[in-house]
């Protein structure tokens, strides 16, 4: 299902904020394959089955061997693709790196660095879209402190959402905390990739900080979100994704 944007009569305001592009609903989830071996992500995601069309390979899978088969494998199961490698290098080796990542099929990867940084990336993106990374949720007021950054979160993540933007960037990673700001200040064309999300009768103690729920991120205007944890370590895990995917189109009115 495709949805081109709707308001309800109770909380019209903060049904304004959901995401009007048009996105099927099923694909707005993104789960993240954080596993140590290609073999356990393959396992994972035929478990998973139709449960999930569009998952997120990170750095413990590149350091496993066979990233880019497994990238061929998803696409010939008609899966989308998100690489978060949050490239971070001197620019022109970035912009490289994403020069080479353009025409495997992939849909996003991000970047995380200054100006030059992101610039680089957009310029080679070709046909992947670029996602700047604001503030990780692993972060909070305390370990922005430690890094030196003297501003509020909502703040740093506007600052860094609107230069991505400006540099040609397609969107950002952010909190879903944080969108509502985003979505304030911000042209909606940006699109907003919400990680952190736990579902409310899965709440866990883990480094995850700034988390919301399944229906809070995306009627904070998020576009998507990702899931890993609540979806990888459940008992049975198409279940679980089919819950997460069942909240998503609720939320939509689907």
């Amino acid at each position: 299902m495709i949805i081109t944007g709707q308001t309800h009569d109770n909380g019209a305001n903060m049904n304004n904020l959901l995401s009007s592009k048009p996105i099927p609903n099923r694909e707005r989830l993104i789960m993240a394959l954080d596993v140590p071996s290609i073999h356990e992500a393959k396992k994972l995601v035929e478990g998973i089955g139709d449960g999930v069309c569009f998952y997120k390979i990170g750095l413990e899978l590149f350091m496993s061997g066979g990233y880019f088969e497994l990238i061929e494998w998803l696409k010939e199961r008609d899966k989308k693709v998100f690489v978060d490698l949050k490239f971070f290098d001197v620019p022109e080796t970035v912009g490289r790196a994403v020069r080479a990542l353009s025409g495997k099929g992939v849909e996003f990867t991000t970047v995380h660095g200054n100006d030059a940084i992101m610039q680089a990336a957009a310029r080679e993106k070709g046909t992947v879209k670029i996602l700047a990374v604001t503030v990780l949720t692993s972060l909070d007021r305390g370990d922005l402190d430690d890094l030196g950054f003297d501003c509020d979160v909502e703040r740093l993540v506007v600052s860094r959402a609107r230069r991505a933007l400006s540099l040609g960037c397609d969107g950002v990673i952010s909190s879903g905390l944080e969108v509502p700001m985003l979505r304030k200040e911000i042209d909606n064309k940006l699109l907003v990739v919400s990680p952190g999300i736990r579902p409310v009768e899965n709440r866990q103690e883990d480094d995850q900080k700034r988390v919301v729920t399944v229906e809070q991120a995306f009627r904070n205007g998020a576009d998507y979100i990702v899931v890993g944890r609540p979806i990888r370590d459940a008992p049975n895990r198409r279940e679980a994704a089919e819950r997460v995917q069942s909240q998503i189109a609720e939320t939509f009115g689907g």
